[in-house]
């Protein structure tokens, strides 16, 4: 009974080193210190609001703002423009750039 803590205490401590570097390594197997994907990235750049969106697509057009929604990373802000013309402008929702209309 006296020998089981010391075979516990042997196997504590030759199970630590491969503990300690499973804690380095992330679930594909490769270090912390390597760079995040552009995934990742992305995740940590700032969203732009709705509200900021509609003002960007709207800035110098003429016409009356119909309505907008939300598209993953894309904003779309529905225009209408003199004469009953209805377009859908597409702002991006990280940086708010116009990226185009249809």
């Amino acid at each position: 009974m006296t020998r089981l803590p010391v075979y516990i205490l042997a196997a504590l401590l030759a199970a630590a080193p491969l503990s300690a570097a499973a804690q380095d390594r992330d679930d594909r197997g490769r270090g912390r210190d390597r760079e995040p994907s552009p995934r990742e990235q992305s995740d940590d750049r700032p969203r732009v609001s709705m509200g900021a969106a509609v003002q960007r697509a709207s800035a110098g057009r003429p016409g009356r703002f119909l309505g907008a929604s939300n598209r993953g990373d894309t904003i779309v802000v529905r225009w209408e423009y003199p004469g009953g013309r209805v377009a859908d402008i597409m702002v991006d929702g990280r940086t708010g750039r116009v990226i185009g209309e249809r």
